[in-house]
């Protein structure tokens, strides 16, 4: 079955900075990412935002930090301040931050911190679902769960509004009734934050497969 704006599984938010004061190309993934984890099956959806900028790191820190609070709603908010910081921004949306691999969902966003990339993963299958943390070469698993759970990533706008739209509509159900509040959550976020592209891919399985730490681990490369 392929879903509404996605498609169907059997078929970072951050800045890149190094030590230099300009940053010739710099690529700012603003993210959401929403799952919902069910006991017959799971759905992720993913936003394609991606910012890729040239300009002095403290412009660009502004730039990102406004866009992560919700200060900039449009696509043309976004150009128009960066302009004014004298930053040089082009917006993609084609970034992949969803897929599916032998029947587990996966999803993932990116933060960068004094030039160090960390990266935030989320698994979920049908009845579980774990959060992993990896850095280098290296992946930590952070926390597991089991259905039934919506798990939210992205940056501080987007969460409260997926999280708020989740509260507001949520009855238990089943993974239908889920998605329409993930793709209501998607819409609400894009309405509101130039971080969230208006496109986003949406994903759904029905199969279960035991998270185990050596299942994870396996998966380092997206």
């Amino acid at each position: 079955m392929e879903l509404p704006g996605g498609r169907d599984c059997s078929g970072s938010s951050g800045i890149k900075r190094d030590s230099v004061v300009h940053d010739p190309g710099t690529c700012v993934p603003m993210s959401l990412v929403i799952a919902f984890i069910g006991e017959c099956g799971a759905a992720i959806a993913g936003d394609t935002r991606e910012f890729i900028t040239c300009g002095d790191r403290i412009p660009t820190e502004t730039l990102e930090r406004e866009l992560y609070s919700g200060q900039l709603v449009a696509d043309e908010d976004a150009e128009k301040r960066a302009g004014e910081l004298g930053v040089s921004m082009a917006i993609r949306d084609d970034k992949r931050k969803v897929t599916c691999r032998e029947g587990i969902l996966v999803g993932e966003v990116s933060e960068t911190h004094a030039g160090i990339t960390q990266k935030r993963r989320l698994y979920a299958t049908a009845g579980e679902y774990a959060l992993a943390e990896i850095s280098g070469s290296g992946i930590r698993v952070t926390r597991k769960g089991k259905a039934s759970a919506f798990v939210v990533l992205g940056n501080q706008i987007t969460k409260k509004i997926a999280y708020s739209c989740i509260q507001e509509n949520w009855k238990p159900g089943g993974i239908h009734d889920a998605i329409k509040i993930i793709m209501l959550s998607m819409k609400r976020a894009s309405d509101a934050s130039a971080s969230v592209s208006g496109s986003y891919d949406l994903i759904q399985t029905p199969q279960k497969v035991i998270l185990s730490d050596e299942i994870i681990t396996n998966f380092l490369y997206f």
